[in-house]
């Protein structure tokens, strides 16, 4: 990877596979100067080009970050959604709480597990109505999630 000025044209460039290639070197670089460059690439026209995207912007752990990642919780492939609260989890911005709680009446299993699971690595007390909620979610793994999630908070 080059400068600021060519990130753009990496992450739009050639082949999925070039294109999620571009977006990890970015994660990996450390530099938050790259933020703007994976913001343009949230609009990728493959999942899993997005999906490395918000990885990226994670592995940035950088708090300017927050507000892309709080739109990647709207895509709409379950993938990227997952893919956004992991990256969320690792930056650790309380302003995100809010965006992810919205997430626990998520349509995908595997979306709402997620939630429970960032939502107890965050440790707001803000999630802990929204996580007795989830505690009554049909399925057992997502109720296993929430109610570990409400352990972490309650230390």
């Amino acid at each position: 990877m080059t400068g600021p000025a060519s990130w753009g044209a990496e992450l739009q460039a050639g082949s999925i596979a070039k294109r999620r290639a571009a977006a990890a070197a970015l994660g990996k670089s450390g530099n938050p100067a790259a933020i703007p460059a994976l913001a343009v690439a949230l609009s990728d026209s493959h999942p899993a080009v997005r999906c490395e995207v918000v990885s990226a912007l994670g592995r940035l752990s950088d708090a300017s970050a927050v507000p892309y990642l709080i739109h990647a919780l709207d895509d709409t492939e379950p993938a990227v959604r997952t893919a956004a609260l992991a990256a969320l989890g690792k930056i650790r911005d309380p302003s995100s709480v809010p965006a992810i709680i919205r997430l626990k009446n998520d349509r995908e299993l595997e979306v709402r597990i997620g939630t429970a699971v960032i939502l107890g690595k965050l440790g707001d007390r803000r999630a802990i109505e929204p996580l007795k909620e989830l505690v009554r979610d049909p399925f057992s793994e997502v109720r296993e999630a929430a109610e570990a999630a409400l352990l972490h908070i309650g230390k």
